[in-house]
């Protein structure tokens, strides 16, 4: 497939591309994306809650009274979790809620959710640029001479550019990342996704 090259100022360059049907023209797979986007979600969660047992509370390890005669039920620490201010019982511990997703299945999501965009007309490729300082106003002109300034907008450059990144930092509906950062919840996050002229080769180069 050929996709027109435009200019940052929205104007056609006369250059053309060709997106390789394996990563950009492939029948999209809804399930593989769905398996991506949950390990996604999963690994963004910290699973640092912890409370406290009745191992690790501070309190005093002397029985409460006796055994027997006392009139009610046997205690042997107040540390139970029973009392006010004894350990929790099954409280939340330290876990991981990540899980292993096979390398293919997780290509499979990505091109098909890069197919996803370009059956929607929402993929663009834009000649590379440069900016010579941070500039959030500019950045924002770019967008929308692209006309994909009022849309949350996923933009990939093929390496880390700076000025580009701090340019956008103060836009909440776009999201500037490199190549090797790009991931199915990204993509399928986004309105519409631009790219930088030389980013879809590494992507098709990859798939290989």
């Amino acid at each position: 497939m050929n996709l027109n090259v435009l200019k940052i100022d929205g104007t056609d360059s006369g250059k053309q591309v060709v997106l390789d049907d394996a990563v950009f023209g492939i029948e999209p797979n809804d399930h593989a994306i769905y398996l991506d986007v949950i390990q996604y979600l999963a690994h963004q969660r910290h699973g640092n809650a912890k409370s406290k047992d009745r191992s690790e509370v501070a309190y005093s390890t002397k029985k409460m009274g006796r055994q027997k005669g006392g009139g009610g039920a046997r205690h042997g620490s107040i540390k139970a979790g029973t009392y006010v201010g004894g350990g929790s019982i099954f409280g939340p511990k330290p876990r991981w809620y990540g899980g292993k997703l096979n390398k293919k299945v997780k290509s499979l999501a990505r091109c098909s959710a890069l197919s996803y965009k370009v059956k929607e007309n929402a993929l663009k490729v834009v000649e590379p640029f440069a900016m010579d300082a941070p500039k959030t106003k500019e950045f924002a002109g770019i967008l929308s001479a692209l006309k994909a300034g009022d849309r949350k907008v996923l933009f990939v450059l093929p390496q880390n550019s700076d000025n580009i990144f701090l340019s956008s930092r103060n836009l909440p509906y776009v999201n500037v990342i490199t190549v090797d950062e790009i991931n199915t919840y990204a993509i399928m996050n986004a309105n519409s996704v631009v790219l930088v002229d030389g980013v879809q080769d590494i992507l098709a180069e990859r798939k290989k």
